[in-house]
């Protein structure tokens, strides 16, 4: 049995930063330091800054002991960031530069009374701090369905962790409506470079494993392409969930991780896999 381990698999730059100043942090031991929502969206990752007394919240109303909060990879909408302000806590932004640099360009494209449509996930927290930089006519669109009619004026952000083949469909369905479209490109390099490499092994081997959290955005993405292309497909968190009978008769396995699984997370599926095959 091979294995294959994807050279753009884990922490990409933004998410390395992130965890490093909220691991900084916890090493000062400071008292009344919370991260506002999961750090990044990998569960191993949290319970270890839990364990080291830095503890997401939801709520600042919730805790009453706040002197500090860590703003997520994925930033927070600007009315969290006046509420923040007011109650005098001290912010240590851990937000990705390059969702800064959407944030700005949906700020931007608002200013210069564009509708704004932003290419991703309603739901995602990213997606939710990008809103509230962009006008009140904003849309959200997945790149799946067509787009509802639009204004003749348009400019376009993108989810750092879009695919630009989403992009390239938005694009398509838009110039049907607009007259004017401004686009800026916000797709992190490595989303793009990891999803390329992942096809690129899919194609190649028996078996795909993708390590990261189940509620990463990135990492489903890839589980998903993995799926696409017909091979056998594994999405887990850690080498705990993984079982034997999955590579049965497989002569490679590939192995591929999202933005937000560590390093030591993905050495360990690799050998929990290298232990099965013998």
């Amino acid at each position: 049995m091979k294995i294959i381990v994807a050279k753009t698999a884990g922490f990409c730059f933004g998410v390395k930063r992130a965890v490093n100043i909220a691991f900084r942090v916890a090493r000062e031991k400071r008292k009344g330091v919370y991260t506002l929502g999961p750090i990044i969206h990998n569960p191993q990752v949290v319970e270890r800054l839990k364990e080291k007394g830095i503890v997401p919240i939801e709520d600042i109303k919730a805790k009453k002991d706040i002197k500090a909060l860590i703003i997520r990879t994925h930033g927070i909408p600007l009315y969290l960031s006046k509420e923040i302000s007011s109650i005098g806590c001290e912010i240590i932004d851990a937000t990705c530069p390059f969702v800064k640099k959407a944030q700005y360009y949906a700020k931007l494209l608002r200013e210069e009374d564009y509708q704004v449509v932003i290419l991703g996930e309603k739901e995602h927290p990213e997606v939710k701090g990008l809103m509230s930089y962009a006008s009140d006519d904003v849309m959200i669109v997945d790149g799946k369905k067509p787009l509802p009619r639009l204004k003749s004026k348009v400019g376009i952000v993108v989810q750092t962790t879009q695919p630009v083949e989403a992009l390239k469909k938005v694009l398509s369905h838009a110039i049907e409506y607009a007259k004017e479209i401004k686009v800026y490109n916000t797709i992190c390099n490595s989303t793009a470079l990891r999803l390329k490499e992942t096809e690129e092994m899919a194609r190649k081997v028996d078996v795909m494993v993708v390590v990261g959290g189940k509620n990463s955005a990135n990492t489903t993405q890839l589980a998903r392409l993995c799926g696409s292309l017909s091979v056998s497909t594994y999405h887990v968190e850690t080498s705990s969930e993984i079982e034997d009978g999955w590579f049965k008769g497989a002569k490679k396995i590939g192995i591929t991780a999202g933005a937000s699984t560590p390093d030591w997370i993905i050495k360990e599926v690799e050998e929990r896999i290298r232990y099965i095959g013998g």
